[in-house]
């Protein structure tokens, strides 16, 4: 695990720790949208910084409209950063975006360092329909614990690796029948993510480089470093299905416009 990914895992542990170990019925009465996949997709990230950009964006009107943007143009799925140290995140803005398009059965994912399965209950609770879990900082009980509790509530997993080890390790969870079903269904996404964890700069061939290591029959999110409709075209071109893209669109001025004209050049990429 790396610099980063220790100082993010020790403020979760501790975030994780203030948690109550169960919730009331109710609280968990709140809708699950599944994933609605075409030939190629887009998760549209929404955060208001991050350690490698700065300060993203700020306001409370802005992350609704924002929201709203994403939904119409054609993002497959809003990702919410919800990480308060680094990211100046919070799991208030996850229940607000997911309140923003609920009557428009668009799923939202919780995007954090998750360890604790009563970090995943908690993001049920505040509206998600997903959660990001990052298999670096899970061993494998602690893995198959975060994924089956995401699974039982109903909730669709990314599952993101940084390296081979990962990837295969993330490959060799298709080997259990539950998973393998999950990820035929769309429920158990693998993402590669080309962000170097210790210079969080990124690296784009390292997404060339592992897809020839992607499970068969398992959808693949590139995460990071897409830009523009040609980014996306790209990693569409070797095998991926989706992408994760937050920067580009955080800052893009006609947010609805970019995220339509990624979905259109990777479903072309994808059709070829």
């Amino acid at each position: 695990m790396t610099d980063f990914l220790q100082g993010m895992a020790g403020s979760s542990r501790e975030r994780a720790a203030l948690l109550p170990a169960a919730y009331p019925e109710a609280a968990l009465d709140k809708p699950v949208f599944p994933l609605r996949l075409n030939a190629f997709d887009i998760i549209a990230e929404i955060k208001d910084a991050s350690p490698a950009e700065g300060v993203l964006a700020s306001e409370h009107a802005e992350r609704k409209q924002r929201a709203l943007d994403y939904a119409h143009g054609g993002a497959a799925a809003i990702s919410v950063l919800t990480e308060p140290s680094s990211f100046a995140g919070d799991v208030g803005h996850l229940e607000e975006v997911a309140a923003t398009v609920g009557n428009l059965s668009l799923p939202v994912m919780r995007k954090d360092f998750l360890l604790d399965t009563r970090q995943i209950v908690e993001a049920r609770v505040f509206g998600a329909s997903g959660v990001l879990l990052i298999a670096a900082m899970l061993d494998e009980r602690e893995l198959a614990s975060m994924l089956d509790c995401a699974l039982d509530h109903s909730l669709f997993v990314l599952l993101e690796s940084f390296d081979l080890r990962d990837l295969r390790r993330s490959s060799d969870l298709m080997k259990n029948a539950r998973y393998a079903d999950c990820a035929a269904a769309g429920q158990l996404l693998i993402g590669i993510n080309s962000r170097n964890l210790r210079t969080l700069q990124v690296d784009p061939i390292r997404l060339e480089q592992l897809s020839n290591e992607l499970p068969a029959g398992v959808i693949a999110v590139a995460e990071s470093g897409q830009t523009s409709p040609d980014d996306v075209a790209l990693v569409a071109g070797w095998g991926y299905s989706m992408a994760l893209v937050g920067t580009a669109l955080m800052r893009s001025r006609n947010p609805r416009q970019l995220l339509t004209d990624m979905c259109a050049a990777g479903r072309e990429k994808r059709r070829l």
